[in-house]
């Protein structure tokens, strides 16, 4: 992180001091995933922000055609393609607990290397080529994504999953968000 970064001065937002608008949106957010994420008490104090993420997240996570571990491929290859620290131990942990992506391939994308499964390493890929093109893939591109097995429903299916990280790996920017506890065992060490 630079010194020359921003940082925001609004506080995290607690279940306690929630106002009306807060509140329930952090309430399903425990419901959801047992705890309230840090991540989530500072993207709610502008509630749509963080309630636009949870609905993009959770269209993502239902109606992607994505497996539990090519979504995490593709959130992670997007959290370190945007340099967001928090969420890239957030879905490493998740990687290996929930969706029990082989932690080899959770390294390799964290450390920048190949990945040995072909199809895994063009979903990478092609990730990788829609943040670097803006979204703006050549035929070419879009063609080895689709010939390694995916279909285009799935190339929108990345463009929303990085909608949703583009919401949290730059709040988490801003925020300078600290990892969750639940989370450190995957935090990204600085060099």
């Amino acid at each position: 992180m630079s010194k020359n970064t921003f940082h925001i001065g609004l506080q995290p937002v607690a279940l306690e001091n929630a106002d009306e608008q807060q509140k329930p949106i952090l309430e399903n957010a425990k419901k959801a995933v047992g705890f309230i994420p840090n991540m989530y008490k500072n993207m709610v104090n502008l509630p749509g922000l963080q309630d636009t993420y949870a609905t993009g997240y959770e269209h993502f996570r239902r109606g992607s055609g994505f497996t539990p571990a090519e979504q995490e491929v593709v959130f992670l290859t997007s959290s370190v393609e945007n340099g967001c620290g928090y969420c890239t131990a957030a879905h490493s942990y998740l990687a290996d607990t929930v969706s029990k992506t082989p932690v080899e391939v959770t390294n390799a994308i964290r450390e920048g290397r190949d990945i040995a499964d072909p199809k895994l390493k063009a979903l990478v890929a092609f990730t990788k080529t829609m943040h670097e093109t803006r979204g703006n893939p050549s035929p070419e591109e879009a063609q080895a994504f689709l010939d390694a097995g995916y279909t285009e429903k799935h190339i929108l299916g990345i463009i929303l999953a990085m909608a949703v990280k583009t919401i949290s790996n730059y709040s988490n920017h801003i925020f300078h968000t600290e990892v969750d506890p639940v989370f450190s065992g995957r935090k990204v060490e600085k060099a």
